[in-house]
């Protein structure tokens, strides 16, 4: 897997954005946040049971990532026609706020994320700082989801730019 100090490898793929008729779909890139942190997140397969958890605890977290000028982007290596069906078919996923990226075969072994045995993704997070370094990587076995919450607390500690203890929370001195 790919690991903290490792430039994030520069990638273009389709995504999935939106549900509305003619706005599903755009071009999303390692150029559009360039300066700037972002948190990616991949899940193994659409149309299963623990990765919607996952996706809209991320979504409804949206607003904490923005304050902290984090991108957030998910997906897994089910394509982006996949990603708008499972949209349109699952009610708590058909008003994303943040794009469902088509994780290539590129993108998964660039990034280390193939699972060995099922071919799919990992439940993998990556946050990359805008200079884009990878500064945590993280992933859970395929039926485990992931603590959004603790994510969003790595960013912060990672945004301090000091050293944090074991179990720091915002507002905490650095060491």
């Amino acid at each position: 897997m790919i690991t903290p100090g490792t430039l994030l490898p520069r990638f273009s793929t389709n995504a999935c954005v939106s549900t509305k008729e003619g706005e599903e779909f755009r071009t999303v890139n390692s150029d559009d946040f360039d300066g700037e942190w972002a948190v990616i997140y991949s899940y193994p397969k659409d149309f299963t049971f623990v990765c919607p958890t996952e996706i809209v605890e991320f979504d409804r977290n949206l607003g904490e990532f923005e304050k902290r000028r984090a991108v957030l982007m998910g997906g897994s290596t089910d394509n982006e026609y996949s990603h708008l069906a499972w949209r349109k078919a699952e009610p708590d996923l058909r008003d994303l706020a943040h794009p469902l990226l088509f994780i290539s075969p590129a993108m998964v072994m660039d990034w280390g994320i193939l699972h060995p045995e099922e071919g799919v993704a990992l439940r993998a997070t990556l946050i990359v700082d805008p200079e884009g370094f990878v500064r945590f990587a993280s992933s859970n076995d395929l039926s485990v989801g992931r603590n959004v919450a603790e994510i969003v607390r790595v960013l912060d500690a990672l945004q301090t730019g000091g050293l944090t203890a074991c179990n720091w929370l915002p507002g905490e001195a650095n060491l």
